[in-house]
């Protein structure tokens, strides 16, 4: 092709983040909790976590995981989720209630809208308040 000839673009859509863990049915049953859901396809190696109107996250096994390290930056994280909440103390309470565990809850009294959490694999997220 030529620079004056258009490339199509074709339609892409996100179907599912995976996540690596030692766990794929703990894992996926924590963000069941934390986010609602259901379990969609399962596995002993897989699972998938369908939502409503948003892309869904699937959990994968891999063996000899690691987790990454909060924030340490030696060591890459590869990825962290980020939630949208209405109320961040109630949703702080039930992730912590979950098993979640706080990395930097120091908000700066909400002029910082995110507080960091690990998952019970370790990897990091974030709870993010309203603007």
């Amino acid at each position: 092709m030529t620079e004056s000839t258009p490339v199509p673009v074709p339609k892409v859509r996100v179907r599912t983040t995976v996540i690596d863990c030692p766990s794929p049915h703990a894992l996926a049953h924590f963000y069941q909790r934390l986010l609602g859901g259901r379990i969609a396809e399962q596995s002993e190696r897989w699972v998938e976590l369908h939502m409503d109107g948003v892309p869904h996250l699937s959990f994968q096994l891999a063996k000899g995981y690691e987790p990454p390290r909060w924030p340490d930056a030696s060591r890459s994280q590869q990825l962290h989720l980020d939630f949208d909440v209405d109320d961040i103390e109630q949703a702080q309470a039930h992730a912590l209630a979950l098993g979640a565990v706080p990395l930097d809850l120091d908000d700066d009294g909400g002029a910082r809208r995110f507080r960091v959490y690990a998952d019970p694999a370790g990897h990091p997220f974030c709870l993010i308040s309203p603007a």
